[in-house]
């Protein structure tokens, strides 16, 4: 194996550089929808435990109401994971675009196809993330609230 000339590493900690920075924002987002999923979850016990007590003489309208943001808690907490889901994705196919471009400079193959392929999943993973969190948003503004804290 023949020595790497220094030139062409530091060539690529440079083009590795803006697919780090992509790494932040998606870690930025991933924060995000974990704190949402966090608080659909807290809330998600509250109203099961409401609900729990119905039997012990909640008035039927409140139930009523309860269960209706029970299910949409359901389906936002099932939004945010597939979210979080694409959003790791994408993280992961940049990770693997960030190695394999080191591994490129130092091997005979020519692995740019590769590269640009993991680049391209990496942004289809990344709208989809970004594309069902906005869904989950929407849903959020418009889900009717029960009046239990």
């Amino acid at each position: 194996m023949n020595p790497v000339p220094f030139g062409e590493i530091t060539h690529v900690i440079q083009l590795a550089v803006a697919p780090v920075f992509l790494l932040a924002g998606i870690g930025t987002v991933l924060t995000v929808l974990t704190n949402r999923l966090g608080r659909s979850v807290d809330r998600r016990r509250v109203l099961a435990h409401i609900l729990a007590q119905v039997d012990h003489g909640l008035q039927a309208d409140i139930a009523a109401s309860a269960a209706e943001e029970l299910s949409t808690i359901e389906r936002r907490i099932r939004l945010i994971y597939i979210s979080i889901t694409l959003d790791v994705s994408a993280a992961l196919f940049i990770c693997l675009l960030v190695a394999l471009a080191f591994v490129d400079a130092l091997v005979v193959l020519d692995l740019s196809r590769v590269i640009a392929a993991l680049f391209v999943l990496a942004m289809l993973a990344l709208i989809g993330a970004l594309t069902v969190f906005l869904r989950e948003i929407f849903l959020a503004v418009n889900a009717p609230r029960s009046a239990i804290r």
